[in-house]
């Protein structure tokens, strides 16, 4: 608890010229500034370092690059395991719990413990592990790291204590799992075969064993050579040499016979009465052609072979289609008697499960359902109907259905916007699913004591907005729509359509969401904007469409000092706004130079909607003059004001979307008028049209034009740039200062590279064709946010360049400071006034030679803000405003006037005033906020929901009901002013309105540079929560700007978290770990000690079903199964040790003294109370039935020495 009482300058002192050169604001980190004033501000901040703790707490969505699978038929839980080394564990929906290797070595297989509540991975570093799951938050046991062989196969036999580890030389070991310490006992590869064969078998493929006896084991090698090796007498029962390949293995559970999978897409059956030949063999797949061979086929690269007691055995199994049937897809195949069933797969198959009654492998399996793992999905397959449907998957594994492209998270939203979201979204879904439960349903979760509304929101390559439920720290899918059917279909045929190369031309790249008005926008990356208002009816809707035309000349950026004559602002009693040039999609030079067109065609016509989003407002972006749009930077909405701003690296624009009018339009050196803050020279006469604009502009229009070479952002080709070991190797080799995204110029000092597309050349036309440069048509294929793998510089002394190419690309702008130093073949820059541009980055001083610099920059708008403030010194009441930040770090107050009245406000004109305040900031500015004078959040002003399709009563007449809204009735309570939070990717400072004086400012990071900032409340007060580029997570007090919080959580950060890392409310973040998953995060304290309640419980105390009773017959003619005491096998005592250079034991993190630990809680602690007692009371009825068969014996032996003694009690010694 720490008063905080600062005594504030009054409204006289500083002008803001003043403000941005004072000491104050350039002090050090926190320090407070001070003047003497007759008001006092009395601010109780409650926040300490003690109230934040940074830890992960859930993720969500599709593992990425699965590679393993693996399930429990007792505890009926999964795992899958991935490339990057996690590890996913789905039980019931809320049970979803992710662990990760920390080697990184990829999962190649997974053996569950069944029913003991542990996990064995094998790791493609040849690492074995042993996971307890008896916690919410599993941990490694014991570890095993093979240093001569590498690991192939595991099995482990269902309640065995013995591991067999099949390796690449063909060898097989026995590993303990409860010391995890390897046995002398090894199955040699020249043992398990016969001496007279001269070639090596092959890495071990498949290892298990017998169904009829434990004694037996079963050896699959790659080369086509089985083994059944007797355990007991450590020798060979018999071998099977076959011509092609293996895969795979599956027993019937009999134990007489095997089924083999085969490279040339062959079946074989083996009978072990005869096993010289099989006694069987199909070509699923293979068709006999006219000269009577087979067709050849593909490898089938699984089989499973399931007996049923009702029915014919299932035959499950994968690939085996024929080569020449081109293009077909991934398939499951499913023999069922002889019907054959192929189905066909989206993506390929990794792996596949049939899951089973029972978990013995001696006993009739009586499958149920098949799990199959693709490439990007997860299916799960139902047995029991003909028609075999797929079970409705709980889990929001589609999250990547398209690209992620942008994500929005918003915690504590209004209780009543969850469940009209999922009552129109469930009208959509999907039928034809398997009516059964979905058979996953193992662990336990109940929902947490600290559950509010939470909505994700992400945004899709495709164009298509998903809303998401997030509360209690699930994920379900709620509402989902497309912004693409705004927009008519692009025909091949069409000019315009020429330029829309490939797909993802309505790709989203920014949201804006309004929960308590229920509007939303989207940015697209065609440089539109659509306007959605929600509706619980359809309706039949005309959709308005804006065309604006925010380009800047080349001229505009050379000679900014030519703008200074003309009028910046309409004139306060203005209320018409100068209207944009009009449309026309057939307009055009001459030359056919593009010119007043918009990127896509909005439907005109009257449209269907269904119930939902329904687009009102279509804005987009004009072509000028052979100019493509740029993409649009910031957004910002009110649905009090009924406006709409966005900016873009060219300028301003404000929308009234009531009146469906433009208020304002113009260029960022217009803002300023008089107001600029920068001395900007004149062109230099040796600069050309064409190099300026070389240079000028790269956004994101940079990659999305020629980026097909560049960053190949499709799916599918993500794929491959992620497989590719080398690229990746060649990435991590490359120096962080390095300018180049795959091996393409991004940095703004460097000259065009020669492995890029082509330039046109040079005609009679060309310099205004390659004037545009890297800015060609923006809405090429979509740079999807899961897709971009670029390393940021963390440092200020390397890359500082290639942060700002960094930036273009997060922003979607360009956003050239003056700090940076521009080098050309045009321009020789002296070595010392280079090295005083770079030491002196964010120097305000206006030298001539960075004034230079800046003559061929354009200044970005970075964010907009509206909000109820004070737009100059002396308004002695707050009026609406908006907040307008720059890559420049300025800050501009542009003050407005809005009608109350509903009739007037749709009658009469937004009057905007002329600029009343200009702020400075180092970097780019982020974020803004506003807190009142006791340190609270100051909400923006709101209108409530009503539905714009509901049938309105005649007497009584619908009205905007306005929240937050603030003319002359909150002046007793706004009257005092309030403080505004700017941060910008430097600093943040703290400034008191309206008196424009800097309270405190904090200079955040000198080494690196914030990408992430926003005001949060956390711990019932606020901070301001940043994220940086070299991964750290910070929080600083409000209005302190006190650090409170600093973790180096991602040192090694990508441009796809960059772009989706977002914060929120109640300590809570996002950001997309991989291309298919959503990581959530805390930096709360208090949530951190809450997590394991609200974690799911992945292991239940189940009693372990018994084993079928094979009755007398079946005993005695068809043998029961034999056990084997492999503790006798393996052990020490008869075994001996194995070689300790063989492989090396590592302590798990406190072995099982921590499993006992980490197994606590009160669900822990019952469930093993539970268990003790039913142990107890089985041996004290064990004891009871004990002591009655003493007592029978006791009373049968009394009887029989009674009838003794009086059958003797007669005799003579010498009778007896």
């Amino acid at each position: 608890m720490k008063k905080f009482r600062k005594v504030l300058d009054g409204l006289t002192t500083s002008s803001p010229g003043g403000t941005i050169g004072s000491p104050s604001c350039g002090s050090a980190a926190g320090t407070p500034t001070s003047a003497p004033t007759p008001k006092e501000i009395d601010v109780q901040e409650t926040l300490v370092s003690e109230n934040f703790q940074l830890c992960k707490t859930v993720r969500h969505g599709f593992p990425y690059q699965p590679t393993a699978l693996a399930f429990d038929p007792v505890q009926k839980i999964l795992a899958i395991g991935s490339r990057t080394g996690g590890v996913r564990i789905l039980g019931r929906p809320g049970v979803d719990c992710y662990c990760q290797h920390e080697s990184g070595a990829a999962v190649l297989q997974l053996q569950f413990l069944i029913n003991e509540g542990a996990l064995v991975t094998a790791c493609a570093d040849d690492t074995l592990h042993l996971w307890n799951l008896r916690q919410r938050r599993p941990a490694i046991l014991h570890s095993l790291k093979f240093n001569r062989e590498r690991v192939t196969f595991c099995h482990l036999p269902f309640q065995s204590k013995w591991l067999y580890v099949g390796t690449e030389r063909g060898n097989t070991h026995m590993v303990n799992i409860e010391s995890f310490i390897l046995s002398g006992y090894v199955i040699m590869w020249n043992k398990a075969i016969e001496l007279a064969t001269k070639t090596h078998p092959g890495p071990v493929v498949h290892l298990s064993d017998s169904p009829k006896d434990e004694g037996k084991l079963l050896i699959g090698f790659e080369s086509g050579t089985v083994v059944q090796w007797d355990l007991r007498c450590k020798k060979a029962d018999f071998r099977i040499y076959y011509d092609e390949a293996i895969h795979s293995v599956s027993w019937h559970h009999e134990g007489k016979q095997f089924m083999c999978s085969h490279s040339d897409g062959s079946l074989t059956m083996w009978n072990l009465r005869n096993t010289t030949k099989p006694f069987q063999v199909t070509y699923p797949h293979g068709k006999i052609q006219r000269d009577g061979r087979k067709e050849s086929c593909k490898p089938i690269l699984k089989v499973e072979y399931k007996t049923s007691r009702s029915s014919e055995p299932f035959i499950v199994f994968s690939g085996g289609l024929s080569y020449d049937k081109a293009g077909r897809r991934p398939t499951l195949t499913i023999m069922h008697g002889k019907a054959i069933t192929v189905l066909e797969m989206d993506y390929p198959i990794v792996e596949f499960m049939v899951l089973c009654e029972t978990p013995y492998n001696n006993e009739v399996q009586e499958p149920s359902a098949v799990v199959v793992l693709l490439e990007k999905d997860l299916i799960v397959v139902d047995l029991t109907q003909s028609n075999f449907p797929v079970f409705e998957n709980p889990y929001p594994m589609d999250v990547h259905e398209s690209p992620v492209t942008c994500t929005a998270y918003f915690a504590d939203c209004p209780p009543d916007i969850i469940p009209i979201l999922y009552s129109i979204g469930a009208k959509h879904k999907k039928t034809g699913y398997s009516q059964k439960e979905w058979p996953i349903s193992g662990g336990t979760w109940t929902l947490g004591s600290q559950t509010y509304p939470e909505v994700i929101i992400t945004g899709h390559a495709d164009g298509s907005i998903k809303f998401w439920d997030a509360s209690a720290i699930t994920l379900q899918m709620l509402y989902k729509f497309k912004t693409s059917k705004v927009f008519e279909k692009p025909k091949p045929g069409e000019g315009r359509a020429a330029d829309l190369v490939e797909e993802d031309p309505f790709a989203v790249q920014m949201v804006s969401w309004c929960p308590q008005s229920r509007i939303f926008c989207v940015v697209g990356i065609s440089a539109h904007i659509i306007l959605y208002r929600f509706s619980k009816y359809d309706a039949n809707t005309q959709i308005v469409c804006l065309d604006i035309r925010l380009q800047c000349e080349s001229d505009d950026v050379i000679t900014p000092s030519e703008n200074e004559n003309n009028p910046c602002f309409p004139e306060p009693g203005s209320h018409s706004p100068q209207a944009p040039h009009p449309a026309s999609p057939s307009s055009g030079t001459p030359e056919g130079v593009k010119d007043s067109i918009p990127c896509l065609k909005v439907k005109d016509r009257v449209v269907r909607v269904p119930p939902g989003y329904q687009a009102e407002l279509v804005i987009q972006l004009l072509w000028v003059d052979g100019e493509p749009p740029q993409q649009i930077s910031t957004l910002d909405i009110n649905s009090a004001y009924g406006l709409l701003a966005f900016g873009n690296c060219n300028g301003l624009a404000i929308v009234d979307y009531l009146q469906k009018t433009i208020l304002l339009c113009m260029s960022t050196l217009d803002l300023y008028g008089a107001s600029d803050p920068y001395q900007r020279l004149t062109r230099s006469p040796r600069r050309n049209r064409q190099s300026t604009s070389e240079f000028s502009m790269r956004g994101l229009s940079n990659f999305y034009s020629d980026s097909k070479k560049r960053i190949r952002t499709s799916y599918q080709s993500l794929t491959e740039l992620s497989d590719n070991q080398q690229s990746i190797d060649m990435e991590r080799s490359k120096s962080p200062t390095s300018d180049h995204v795959n091996g393409h110029c991004t940095s703004p000092t460097s000259q065009p590279c020669s492995a890029g597309k082509p330039r046109v050349p040079m005609g009679p036309e060309g310099p205004r064709l390659t004037r545009r440069g890297p800015g060609r048509p923006p809405f090429r294929k979509a740079q999807s946010a899961a897709c971009m793998e670029i390393s940021l510089p963390v440092s200020h002394t390397e890359g500082y360049a290639s942060r700002r190419a960094m930036l273009q690309q997060l922003h979607g702008v360009s956003m050239y400071s003056h700090d940076e130093h521009h080098s050309s073949s045009a321009y020789c820059w002296n070595e010392k006034a280079a090295a005083e541009s770079r030491e002196n980055s964010f120097s305000r001083s206006r030298s001539s030679s960075v004034s230079s610099i800046d003559r061929d920059t354009k200044e970005a708008i970075t964010t907009l803000q509206f909000g109820e403030s004070y737009g100059r010194k002396s308004d002695a009441l707050p009026t609406p405003c908006l907040w307008v930040g720059t890559s420049l770090g300025v800050v501009v107050l542009i003050p407005m006037s809005i009608p109350t009245d509903q009739e007037e406000r749709m009658e009469e004109a937004v009057t905007i005033g002329p600029c009343g305040t200009v702020l400075m900031l180092k970097g780019s500015v982020l974020r803004f906020g506003f807190l009142d004078c006791m340190g609270a959040v100051i909400q923006s002003p709101y209108e409530a929901w009503r539905d714009p399709n509901a049938s309105e009563d005649p007497d009584r007449p619908r009205r905007r009901k306005l929240v937050n809204f603030s003319p002359s009735s909150s002046q007793d309570t706004c009257g005092d002013g309030h403080l505004a939070v700017v941060c910008s990717e430097k600093q943040a400072k703290v400034i008191l309105m309206p008196s424009q004086s800097c309270l405190f400012v904090h200079n955040i990071t000198e080494s690196s540079f914030v990408l992430r900032a926003d005001v949060v409340s956390a711990c019932n007060s606020v901070c301001l929560a940043c994220f940086c580029a070299n991964g750290h997570v910070m929080t600083l007090s409000l209005p302190s700007l006190r650090p409170l919080m600093d973790v180096n959580y991602l040192p090694l950060t990508d441009m796809r978290i960059a772009r989706t890392f977002c914060f929120t409310n109640g300590g809570q973040a996002l950001y997309l770990s991989s291309p298919t998953e959503i990581q959530r995060i805390t930096y709360s304290q208090e949530m951190c000690d809450n997590l394991q309640e609200m974690l799911g419980e992945l292991f239940t105390p189940i009693e372990t079903p018994e084993a079928q009773n094979r009755g007398f017959l079946k005993g005695f003619f068809g043998g029961n199964a034999n056990t084997v005491d492999r503790e006798e096998l393996f052990g020490e005592a008869s075994a001996g040790k194995a070689s300790r250079s063989l492989a090396q034991h590592i302590p798990g993190q406190g072995g099982m003294e921590g499993m006992k630990v980490a197994a606590g809680g009160v669900v822990g602690d019952l469930a093993r109370a539970r268990i003790a007692l039913d142990e107890r009371g089985q041996r004290l009825g064990e004891l009871e039935d004990r002591t009655a068969l003493m007592m029978t014996s006791a009373e049968s032996f009394s009887k029989h020495a009674h009838e003794l003694m009086l059958k003797c009690k007669d005799k003579k010694w010498y009778q007896l």
